[in-house]
């Protein structure tokens, strides 16, 4: 049972959690409060102070003064939630908007009432997104906002939806709201001659309003034929939140926009029609119509897009040129008709040269979708390839950026994975804190390999022996009801049951199994600039004589190296993929690796891990190959904080099914390995040279 403490023992915790030495803030008032509180809950609130202090001391020192109120008006779990979020804001947007929310308590505990049968867009965002990404057309993000809508390319969503009082029901005006704006981009809302008809029009609002209500029947009409099924769904919570009927006619005028040809601008020409007259209360998840930043979100996709197909078409064209260099380059493509594409369920639109079917990539195929739904065509001059240096795109997407993203993240994130990392001093996760980037290796074509090969033939040839030996192993297995010997550990225990009254079992036996191996292998290799030099050339001396000597075993494995530097700018290097073969390609990524910059290891397990488990295989493992401890070029992560990210990335492995291994040439590595690894997890190559070597060695060794 805790003792409870007295003023003298809380104001040296503060004086030492907010750092009275160099802050000089005053702790007699937050000791006061805290002196007269029960054991367990000076406990609680000291810890939570503590934590929220390796974040920021000002959100610390404000919580503290707060924390006696905090108390009275929610139990532990809503505060620990209060100051997570406050963390996660900080995070994200600064000690102010931080400050902010911790002042506000009665705002928060008005929201905590919510989200107890509320859902929750953090919680949410992990099924609504596959789902958006599954439907037909253009991919759209998903984000949070204050307002529902979309910009053409994010779905706009509030943190939470508590409006009906079952959580189930919540989550379902979730999706709704989702189908909708999804529908909106999809079907055409946003091609309808839409902003210079508000420009001119002397009730702008009400315009708008009228336009909305109608085109909201033209895409239910899209829903229903689409997705019928949350169609039915989407019109029951429709009567819920609006059960209120149509006014008089509406039906009649506006069965014309539910058929299958119609278009958004028949709904603008209608709403000219009836702009005087009563329409409908809008449903909730319907949100709102902004057409100017569509428009002026569009303008800068569709610029991007035109030089991007023809790029991309430019690498198409030279991709069937090869074959017959001597014939004239392809100077146009074309595509199938359109004719009923808006309402099919794909987009199906194929690249055609002389009236055949090309075979395209998802990005071309993506691009062509996109470009129709923005335009309802595909231009003649998007169709002709692009010439030689008539685009940089790297200039067009920077151009095309907001000067603020690059402050804001946004243009570090696009595009990127964002993972999550463990800060201990928290006890919690930062949310989306590392953007991890899968970046080319640049191919050596070169004697590297050739070379490892010459110079390590005997050693190989005797590789390649034993692991075709593993191929054809047999297994003992033991414990068996029928087999070709007698397992002797099992009999002395059943003859040791017969002898104390126990039934004796009938699994006395042992038999020889050959068991196919089902196993796939990430190998994790370190490529931060303390590997240049001799560390990285024997990095990939021993890689070259693991796949050699894996093609004679026909195990599954892929070869990522690693480095980065920053959270915001986490690398991983596919050198072979799962699904590739160990060919020249591979061979020259391989002589390719060099060094680079740091080691943040949490974001690149995580990755990797992910990537792992898209391998159907009965066992998965994760080899590390590294020089070091993790590190990053700030102070932060190169201390306790990357030990414990990466032994936290690891757990989370675990818990999927993965098995991780580390390989380490760091001598120092006894000290900090067990506790991320576990103490029969890695090993510790003390010469480096022996490294080739060692790594074929312990492959045999984990894998058996």
């Amino acid at each position: 049972m805790r003792s409870q403490l007295n003023l003298q023992q809380i104001r040296h915790l503060l004086d030492d959690y907010f750092e009275v030495e160099y802050s000089f803030r005053n702790t007699r008032e937050i000791g006061e409060k805290l002196v007269r509180m029960e054991a367990d809950e000076q406990a609680f609130v000291l810890d939570w102070i503590k934590r929220t202090a390796s974040t920021h001391i000002e959100i610390a020192y404000q919580f503290a003064h707060q924390a006696t109120r905090a108390l009275q008006l929610m139990d532990n779990a809503m505060i620990e939630a209060w100051l997570v979020q406050a963390m996660d804001i900080y995070d994200l947007s600064g000690l102010h908007a931080a400050l902010a929310l911790i002042r506000d308590m009665d705002a928060f505990v008005e929201q905590g009432r919510e989200r107890a049968a509320g859902s929750v867009f953090d919680e949410q965002v992990g099924v609504l997104l596959p789902f958006v990404q599954g439907l037909s057309g253009r991919k759209l993000k998903l984000a949070k906002a204050d307002t529902l809508h979309t910009d053409g390319e994010e779905i706009l969503l509030p943190a939470v939806m508590a409006h009906l009082p079952r959580e189930r029901d919540n989550f379902l005006l979730y999706k709704a709201a989702v189908a909708y704006h999804w529908a909106q981009v999809r079907f055409g809302t946003f091609r309808a001659e839409l902003v210079p008809y508000l420009q001119r029009h002397r009730t702008p609002d009400k315009a708008l309003r009228c336009f909305h209500a109608l085109e909201t029947v033209r895409l239910n009409a899209c829903i229903e034929r689409e997705l019928p099924g949350l169609y039915r769904d989407m019109e029951l919570l429709e009567k819920r939140l609006n059960p209120g009927s149509k006014p008089a006619g509406w039906e009649q005028w506006v069965i014309a926009l539910r058929a299958p040809g119609a278009t958004a601008q028949d709904s603008l020409e209608l709403s000219k029609r009836l702009i005087d007259g009563p329409i409908p209360k809008p449903c909730l998840f319907h949100g709102q119509l902004k057409p100017e930043l569509v428009l002026a979100v569009a303008q800068r996709r569709i610029e991007r897009e035109k030089a991007k197909l023809r790029v991309a078409l430019k690498a198409v064209a030279d991709e069937l040129r090869q074959p017959n260099a001597d014939e004239e380059p392809i100077d146009r493509f074309e595509i199938s008709p359109l004719e009923g594409l808006e309402l099919e369920q794909e987009m199906r639109i194929e690249l055609l040269v002389d009236g055949k079917s090309m075979p395209v990539t998802d990005e071309v195929k993506n691009l062509l979708t996109s470009i129709v739904q923005d335009l309802g065509e595909i231009p003649e001059e998007y169709l002709t390839p692009a010439g030689p240096g008539e685009y940089d795109l790297k200039d067009i997407e920077e151009a095309l950026l907001k000067p603020e993203d690059v402050w804001s993240g946004t243009y570090h994130e696009d595009g990127a994975y964002l993972y999550k990392e463990w800060d201990y001093r928290r006890k919690h996760y930062r949310k989306n804190w590392c953007v991890v980037r899968e970046m080319p290796v640049k191919e050596e074509h070169d004697e590297f390999v050739a070379g490892v090969i010459y110079k390590y033939r005997r050693l190989l040839s005797s590789l390649r022996k034993t692991f075709e030996a593993m191929r054809d192993e047999d297994r003992l297995l033991k414990r068996q009801t029928q087999g070709d010997g007698v397992d002797i550990d099992a009999f002395v225990e059943a003859w040791a049951d017969m002898h104390t009254g126990l039934e004796m079992t009938d699994r006395l036996f042992s038999r020889m199994h050959r068991e196919e191996r089902n196993i796939a292998v990430m190998f994790m290799v370190d490529m931060s600039g303390s590997t240049q030099g001799w560390v990285n050339e024997a990095e990939r001396e021993a890689l070259v004589l693991l796949a050699e000597a894996l093609q004679a075993l026909g195990d599954r494995y892929a070869i990522y190296g690693f480095t980065g530097m920053s959270r915001k700018r986490c690398e991983v290097f596919p050198v072979k993929q799962f699904d590739q073969p160990y060919d020249a390609a591979v061979r020259a990524r391989i002589s390719g690796i060099r060094a680079g910059d740091y080691t943040r290891m949490g974001a690149a397990i995580r990755h990797l891990t992910h990537r792992l488990n898209e391998v159907e295989a009965r066992t998965k493992l994760l080899v590390t190959l590294s020089d070091g401890k993790p590190d990053d070029y700030n102070d932060e992560y190169r201390s306790q904080y990357g030990i414990e990210d990466t032994r936290q990335a690891l757990f989370e492995a675990r818990r999927q099914g993965v098995h991780a291994f580390c390989i380490t040439i760091d001598e120092e590595g006894q000290d900090y390995l067990p506790h991320m690894y576990g103490a029969a997890n890695y090993t510790v190559v003390s010469e480096i040279e022996k490294l080739p070597l060692k790594v074929s060695d312990i492959y045999k060794k984990i894998t058996t």
